[in-house]
């Protein structure tokens, strides 16, 4: 009886510690309780921010995402870069050619998958990091604006998710694909003005209008939740915002995200 007592003496610390770490994941980390089996396919346009994924939005959905619970896979377009940039200089390499799919390895630890393979009956919901691969790879809104093209697969995913009623999240520069694709969506890029150099992208904004979409202005804290059309947005680093802000931004997309799939 007194080892039995003291074993379970020796374990309320151990409790109490866990208790407190799940009470500090929900109330300083913008995590939400842990989604049971919720499956998010993450779609990712290469590796750096001026050329493909911008990498610390890609890494923040995975942190909000795996602290949710949620088994995050990840994918990418097997397709060359439009080109690719020196982040050094931020000139474009004339001599050089990359893989987007390969270049979103790099990101994901090397556990990616083609898009073609995406099969949206395998998922609970649909995330885009964002990063100018978006407007480069898997659109051509960096060359086209307002009457750009998305990448055929990356349409197809987008409209399998919708179609289905299941959640997309789209972060920074990546709700463009969401204004495109469902013309009268609410979405985000943040600010309408620059704002002095806060917004450097808030021109953004009114082509999502001529798209056909609803721009609300948010802070980089926020997000706007489409509950019709189940899309969250977010701005990200549309904001010219300190890295913190950026993740906790990325957080906030990813809580609603999680709310919608806790709904029944």
């Amino acid at each position: 009886m007194r080892v039995a007592a003291m074993a379970f003496v020796y374990k309320l610390p151990l409790l109490a510690l866990r208790s407190a770490r799940q009470i500090l994941s929900q109330r300083y980390f913008g995590c939400t309780s842990p989604v049971a089996a919720q499956r998010v396919a993450v779609v990712l346009s290469g590796c750096g921010v001026y050329d493909g994924s911008e990498v610390h939005e890609a890494s923040a959905c995975w942190v909000h995402l795996s602290r949710a619970g949620a088994e995050v896979t990840f994918y990418a377009p097997d397709v060359e870069q439009m080109h690719v940039v020196d982040h050094c200089t931020g000139v474009p390499v004339e001599t050089e050619k990359r893989n987007v799919l390969r270049e979103s390895a790099r990101i994901a630890r090397g556990m990616i998958s083609p898009l073609s393979k995406l099969s949206e009956s395998s998922y609970d919901a649909l995330v885009f990091p964002g990063g100018f691969g978006v407007a480069k790879n898997l659109s051509t809104f960096a060359l086209d604006g307002a009457g750009m093209t998305v990448n055929p697969e990356i349409q197809q995913a987008i409209s399998n998710f919708h179609t289905s009623k299941k959640p997309i999240g789209l972060c920074c520069i990546s709700p463009i694909l969401a204004a495109k694709l469902l013309p009268g969506c609410s979405v985000t890029v943040g600010h309408d003005t620059e704002e002095d150099g806060k917004w450097p992208y808030a021109g953004t904004a009114a082509t999502v209008q001529t798209m056909g979409a609803k721009h609300i202005v948010k802070d980089v804290n926020e997000a706007v939740v489409d509950k019709e059309n189940l899309i969250v947005t977010t701005p990200a680093f549309m904001c010219n915002a300190k890295v913190h802000e950026v993740y906790d931004s990325v957080g906030a997309m990813i809580t609603a995200l999680v709310g919608l799939l806790s709904k029944p």
